[in-house]
């Protein structure tokens, strides 16, 4: 980013701060302009998208939240569902159960390590790793409190307000006892082009990024976020779960999907259809425009 930019993004962050939930309330399209504009620095341009950005954008805002194949796969059990459907039900992760209501859980029946999460958002969820040391009642008025959030409405992402809101309960997904490397595989009209993988995680987390062959492709290093300091090999089952996220992908303009590997197994983690909300700052900007050209979204 050019520092003429840097001064206009302090400039709008000045501006958009104040009245930015009234904005959201109003005229949801207008804030996601002024968002775009905050994070990235660019405007926006809704009619004739060409940057990666710019489209994640138009589906986030025209496509997506009318799309009900969308709306099941952006929700953790729906997307359970739909990979049944298709043939990967050895592919998910174990689940102890899904409830309407955080009362309905029966924590005595529960293993001492678990990840509770709720189906209508990114990011409210708890990783559990020693029951016995669970606030319960703690954990209950954060479930409750997220039940009740639109949290399609609260980030400007449609189609997650058309979710249930429920409490899934899974298996905690451990690699020699660590969080194991997520592979974020992005498809594009069906392909799979590029991934990153992030290791780290509850530890000193980095982002590797890669073209679909595992050649590097740091040039779309994101958000400020660092890679490791030696090269990752590329895991046994690799292709194979490429595969999986490209038939998953299928119906879909662009998707990413979340996979893990562990030992030789290949695990279903969620599907996001606007990861960061679209609003992505690279490293090149010219990697906007490089994967903007893998994106049609002219159907």
């Amino acid at each position: 980013m050019s520092p003429t930019t840097k001064k206009h993004n302090k400039l709008t962050r000045f501006i958009f701060k104040p009245i930015r939930f009234v904005i959201k309330a109003i005229n949801p399209k207008e804030y996601v302009k002024l968002e775009y504009r905050y994070v990235t620095g660019h405007k926006l341009n809704l009619n004739n998208p060409t940057r990666y950005t710019e489209k994640l954008q138009y589906l986030r805002l025209f496509v997506y939240p009318n799309n009900k194949e969308v709306i099941k796969c952006a929700s953790r059990d729906g997307l359970r569902e739909y990979a049944k459907e298709i043939g990967y039900e050895e592919n998910l992760i174990e689940c102890y159960g899904i409830y309407d209501k955080f009362e309905d859980i029966d924590f005595e029946k529960l293993p001492n390590a678990f990840a509770i999460k709720c189906t209508h958002a990114c990011a409210f969820n708890e990783l559990v790793f020693d029951k016995s040391k669970l606030d319960i009642n703690k954990l209950k008025k954060r479930f409750n409190k997220w039940l009740k959030t639109d949290y399609g409405k609260k980030t400007v992402e449609p189609h997650y307000s058309h979710i249930k809101p429920r409490i899934i309960i899974e298996k905690l997904m451990l690699d020699e006892g660590e969080l194991p490397i997520e592979y974020k595989i992005h498809v594009f009209n069906g392909k799979a082009k590029y991934l990153y993988v992030v290791t780290g995680r509850n530890k000193e987390i980095h982002y590797n990024n890669y073209l679909i062959d595992w050649t590097e492709f740091d040039v779309a290093q994101f958000n400020h976020w660092t890679k490791t300091k030696n090269e990752l090999k590329k895991p046994q089952k690799f292709e194979k779960s490429v595969q999986i996220a490209e038939k998953l992908a299928k119906p879909f303009p662009f998707v990413r999907v979340d996979l893990y590997i562990i030992k030789d197994n290949i695990y279903i983690s969620e599907m996001t259809f606007t990861p960061a909300k679209g609003t992505l700052t690279f490293k090149d900007d010219k990697s906007d425009f490089i994967i903007g050209k893998w994106l049609t979204i002219e159907k």
